[in-house]
């Protein structure tokens, strides 16, 4: 990938955020690309080479993953990583945003829509999670409990990096080596499963039914249509809670839209800037 026109790690909201910040010589929009749960900025290598030939670009680390902070003390809710994603982008001094989220990143896109919707002209949610609940509760006990991270580390390690990579892609002949590096070197150290356990007693829930129906950003939903990890189903209920949004989907697609159909995610971006508004493109 061509390196970034700035990219680095800032001290965010009281953890270490790792971005890299592509510039167009003449375009005024950016798009900022939010990755999934277990993943980087890696997983935007396909699409972000797409967008950086129209766009201004700028691809975060969701802390605790990729080259970003794994601090035991920082709160991985999603709203408080919606604050990093806000403050990170309010000292980039980036305006004009189509916020893009894959996966858990989506959910994140949702909050920094909700809690501050002027910051956000339209969203992109790649098979975005959604209606999930808070950890149950016996699971947010355990992550107390001293030397639980192993547990964490052991569970990761038996599913296996190709395995889930498996899950996550329809067409397995496109797990190389290079992706398989890609995906598993965050996780060769042991502070990254700490912060998972944290993240654990963190994480919130998805927004409710109640919150989606009041968010009023227009919202383009790609969705593989052979997704096992966020069904179709579940675009489907949130292009129905979302009140100004519209639903793509991506024949012979897995989970991992920006790496399987990464011109397709482009085209589709292309034509929803030009009419964002359902009532505009009816």
């Amino acid at each position: 990938m061509e390196e970034a026109t700035l990219s680095g790690i800032e001290p965010i909201n009281g953890t270490d955020v790792y971005y890299e910040y592509y510039k167009h010589e003449s375009s005024r929009e950016t798009m900022v690309l939010l990755h999934g749960f277990l993943s980087s900025t890696f997983s935007f290598r396909r699409l972000i080479p797409l967008l950086k030939t129209e766009f201004n670009v700028v691809s975060m680390d969701l802390p605790p993953f990729g080259k970003s902070g794994k601090s035991r003390q920082f709160i991985y809710s999603y709203k408080n990583l919606a604050q990093t994603v806000i403050r990170l982008l309010e000292k980039l001094r980036v305006e004009r945003l189509t916020l893009v989220g894959h996966s858990m990143g989506g959910q994140i896109v949702l909050k920094v829509a909700q809690s501050k919707p002027e910051l956000v002209d339209q969203a992109v949610l790649l098979s975005s999670s959604g209606y999930m609940k808070r950890m149950k509760p016996h699971l947010i006990f355990s992550s107390y409990i001293p030397f639980f991270h192993l547990y964490v580390k052991l569970y990761l390690q038996r599913s296996g990096v190709k395995q889930n990579l498996k899950n996550v892609v329809h067409d397995h002949s496109m797990i190389d080596d290079e992706m398989l590096y890609g995906y598993l070197s965050p996780f060769l150290e042991d502070d990254i499963f700490r912060a998972l356990t944290r993240m654990i007693r963190d994480r919130e829930g998805d927004l409710s039914q109640a919150a989606l129906k009041k968010i009023e950003t227009p919202c383009l939903l790609i969705w593989g249509e052979h997704d096992r990890v966020v069904p179709l189903y579940i675009g489907q209920k949130l292009n129905k809670d979302l009140p100004n949004s519209r639903l793509v989907v991506l024949k012979d697609t897995g989970h991992l839209v920006p790496e399987e159909r990464p011109e397709d995610v482009l085209k589709h971006i292309k034509r929803f800037l030009k009419t964002p508004n359902v009532q505009e493109s009816v």
